[in-house]
């Protein structure tokens, strides 16, 4: 990988870094004052607390996130970012400019996701959003 690419992708996963750091500082804000002011009947206490929960998933989503980012970041100082964790080899930058967190090369995740299907409940059938077609079982 190129040393600008390199620059390109660090600049890149740190505006992210610093994007989640204001959004959770937002959400815990948020989150403080919706409960500072807990007023009104059942259904708006059940509203706020299923936005409580809501807030608490983006939370964690976010958090994860910022630990991937942190992982990438700690591999471009090692010198390790871009490889990937399965096969060793290089992830092509283009997949590192859509995902700059990605860990693997695309075939390995390929790969990774297709074996995770062999254990899922789901068939390939019950993913798709088609409608049953005539005649057919719902």
């Amino acid at each position: 990988m190129k040393k600008k690419e390199l620059e390109q992708l660090k600049a890149v996963l740190e505006e992210e870094k610093r994007r989640i750091l204001r959004h959770l500082e937002d959400l815990s804000d948020s989150s403080v004052a919706d409960i500072d002011t807990p007023s009104g009947d059942s259904v708006d206490l059940a509203s706020l607390e299923i936005n409580q929960n809501s807030l608490v998933k983006v939370g964690k989503r976010e958090l994860n996130h910022l630990k991937k980012i942190d992982v990438a970041l700690k591999k471009i100082e090692d010198g390790t970012y871009g490889e990937c964790e399965s096969c060793g080899e290089q992830i092509g930058v283009a997949r590192l400019l859509a995902r700059p967190v990605a860990q693997m090369c695309i075939d390995c995740k390929t790969a990774q996701e297709n074996e995770e299907r062999k254990y899922t409940d789901r068939s390939p059938e019950e993913d798709s959003d088609s409608l049953p077609e005539e005649g057919e079982e719902i």
